[in-house]
């Protein structure tokens, strides 16, 4: 483990980290977003080490992480002027944006596609160890396939303990839940993946983006897709979780005629009036912080001990879609509306 307080003060267990990295090591590293389980990704057999770690099937692609925006060109065949202006506006940040890969990039990187998922992250521990290992980072969020994405370094140690060669500290992550993922292969360019990032803000920059069907649907087991998260069972706990739409006093009734045992997800100070073992993740009205503190809840589930869980989720505005989104897969589009 390396505990990073300051870039300055602990340069050199980041330089320990980056020549593991360089190496073609695994190294799990904070992000604004969550923890991502890093590796070469010029490397197909780095690339790989990432699949075999987490238990992730190969056709799902990794993000490819840089820390400046000249480092994108020798990845694609490409830049299109939209990436320029997106760049200007909201990276570094929580934004994926996909576009037609070079030789460079291996298939075992972009999982089989012919494109590939270039962010470049905020936190300054992620962009020092790119800058440090010398070459673009493949990152994965750092956990188990499926299970919960990691806020925390205990979280990298509770998962990948044995499995990584090194975790970096770097710290709870800002953010919460995974990038924004944005194809710019596609006229007009849409959303695969919601994130901090809304459809509102890049509307701005691209009027005519839009969400893919597939972020709040199902996509088919036999569908090749160009985005982490929308194919398979993710972000979910050992449990079954079921979600529940309604205002309070319609959830708080539903809860209330529920027979067995069971747990349930709130928001903050809703656990005062439910008679059940409560999880509280964020505030009501407040996205941002339900984003943060979701992933740390679902794990908790497991902690508990709880077989079921009831979701109490509200409206899905603005980062609340990337709340919604991320839900509505733990509980595999398990839902009941009380509206």
């Amino acid at each position: 483990m390396f505990k990073i307080e300051t870039i300055e003060k602990d340069r050199d267990q980041l330089q320990k980290a980056a020549d593991i990295l360089a190496r073609g090591g695994l190294v799990a590293i904070p992000t604004e977003t969550v923890y991502g389980l890093a590796a070469n990704a010029l490397d197909p057999e780095a690339a790989k080490a990432i699949y075999a770690a987490k238990g992730r099937p190969s056709d799902n692609p990794l993000i490819v992480h840089v820390s400046a925006v000249e480092e994108i060109r020798p990845l694609v065949t490409e830049m299109p002027k939209e990436l320029f202006s997106l760049a200007e506006k909201f990276w570094p940040g929580p934004m994926t944006v996909i576009l037609p890969k070079s030789r460079l990039v291996p298939k075992e990187t972009s999982g089989g596609l012919d494109t590939v998922a270039i962010r470049m992250p905020s936190h300054p521990v992620a962009r020092e160890l790119i800058r440090l290992a010398g070459v673009p980072l493949a990152a994965p969020s750092a956990n188990l396939s499926g299970s919960p994405s990691p806020t925390c370094a205990q979280h990298c140690i509770d998962d990948l303990d044995g499995r990584v060669d090194a975790i970096v500290d770097g710290g709870e992550c800002e953010v919460g839940v995974e990038s924004t993922v944005l194809t710019l292969c596609s006229h007009p360019p849409k959303i695969l993946r919601p994130g901090a990032v809304t459809l509102e803000q890049l509307s701005q920059v691209l009027p005519d983006v839009y969400m893919d069907e597939g972020v709040f649907g199902q996509v088919g087991d036999d569908v090749k897709v160009s985005s982490p998260g929308m194919k398979y069972r993710h972000y979910s706990p050992k449990a079954r979780v079921i979600l529940v739409k309604g205002d309070f006093e319609s959830f708080q009734k539903f809860i209330q005629v529920q027979e067995g045992e069971f747990g349930v997800l709130c928001f903050q100070g809703e656990e005062k009036s439910l008679p059940k073992v409560c999880i509280p993740y964020g505030v009501n009205g407040d996205p941002a912080s339900q984003a943060k503190h979701l992933f740390d809840a679902l794990r908790q589930v497991d902690e508990d001990n709880l077989k079921l869980v009831y979701a109490r989720v509200s409206d899905s505005e603005g980062i609340g879609q990337a709340v919604y989104n991320r839900l509505l897969r733990a509980a595999a589009f398990e839902q009941i509306d009380l509206e």
